[in-house]
């Protein structure tokens, strides 16, 4: 055997999770944001973008009190150049705990509250115009915390329990993922009706185990965070499970946890490649991004789940990640993160591949 079909033979030989996927150069853009002097960021677990560029940041300020019937959630939004504009719905009743924010075609504004198990549409002047489940009444001798019962409680038509993101398809249709405790996702139609819901906790096609994040590319396909289970699956509008996604490249060995002690598990939320947010960018040549906890990196794949590149690694530095937690992407190179660990945004410009 010559020595370049030896070569040849050997690169063949090496398995396709084992060939890491090229590093993207990036750079973070210092200061985006520019809070007034009485005005602080919490944990950050939302950042979206509309058709203006205009920034919205659902932030977990605003918390006093003890830790539960805290109101840790604010609604705010920033010009293209970073500058404060408003806070939306100061106050409002479906505060509670803060966990992800889009903006639709329209430029709806869309908060998704964990604490209350509330999704609320705002229209573009920042008036309410949906509301979607409802919070416990104050008043109620049982309210508390949410628990989790194994097995799980059935769940209700047109209620949530931790519920954790949404996207729309091309007829405004709304997919909301439902969440850390019912396990699936529910379907909405553009005038605010229920229509249906699909999955339940496990680990089979369809089933789920934290549906953290979702996101509908230009055919109408429904790609779904499976967190918990390490993977994204992807169906059709009416739930039909299409295929899945896993992210297959390993933790550098030195590594570093954003907090904790370093993780060793290979599967669950905190493994490699676990999908905490993911994005899909406008056409018309779509690419999806995907971040991860450990190492705290983001990954670009296509829409069949080849990863194309990645960047990044846990830390509290500029372009280092603290729990990427939302991603917003206007553009294949430009991207928005919002952080749980380091209570800010960033806005992360990737050099072109070639």
């Amino acid at each position: 055997m010559n020595r370049s079909v030896l070569v040849l033979f050997l690169l063949l030989a090496i398995p396709v999770s084992a060939q890491q996927p090229p590093e993207i150069r990036y750079h973070s853009v210092p200061d985006v944001l520019k809070l007034p002097p009485d005005v602080y960021f919490g944990e950050v677990p939302g950042v979206a973008v509309n058709s203006k560029g205009h920034i919205f940041v659902f932030t977990r300020g605003n918390s006093t009190g003890p830790a539960y019937a805290a109101s840790a959630a604010q609604l705010l939004e920033f010009a293209p150049d970073g500058k404060f504009l408003r806070e939306i719905g100061h106050n409002l009743y479906a505060w509670s705990f803060a966990h992800a924010v889009k903006v639709d075609k329209g430029d709806n504004i869309w908060a998704v509250d964990k604490g209350s198990d509330m999704v609320i549409k705002f229209n573009p002047e920042g008036r309410v115009v949906l509301v979607f489940g409802r919070k416990q009444e104050a008043s109620d001798e049982g309210t508390a915390p949410l628990k989790h019962p194994k097995p799980p409680l059935p769940p209700v038509d047109g209620m949530f329990r931790q519920v954790t993101d949404v996207s729309w398809d091309a007829a405004g249709n709304a997919y909301i993922t439902d969440g850390y405790i019912n396990s699936r996702v529910a379907k909405i139609d553009k005038d605010g009706n229920w229509l249906k819901s699909w999955g339940e906790p496990g680990d089979q096609p369809g089933q789920f185990n934290l549906p953290h994040s979702i996101a509908v590319d230009a055919r109408d396909n429904i790609y779904v965070a499976d967190r918990g289970n390490r993977r994204i699956q992807v169906f059709d509008t009416d739930g039909k499970f299409l295929r899945q996604i896993t992210i297959d490249v390993p933790a550098p060995p030195d590594a570093r946890a954003a907090i904790g002690n370093k993780p060793t598990a290979t599967t669950g939320t905190m493994a490699p490649g676990s999908p905490w947010a993911i994005c899909i960018t406008p056409g018309p040549n779509q690419v999806l991004y995907s971040s991860d906890a450990f190492p705290g990196r983001v990954y670009k794949l296509s829409l069949d789940g080849k990863v194309l590149g990645m960047f990044g690694k846990a830390g509290k530095q500029l372009g280092q990640f603290g729990w990427i937690h939302e991603i917003a992407c206007p553009s294949e190179n430009e991207l928005y993160v919002s952080e749980i660990l380091n209570w800010r945004v960033q806005k992360l410009v990737l050099e072109p591949s070639h």
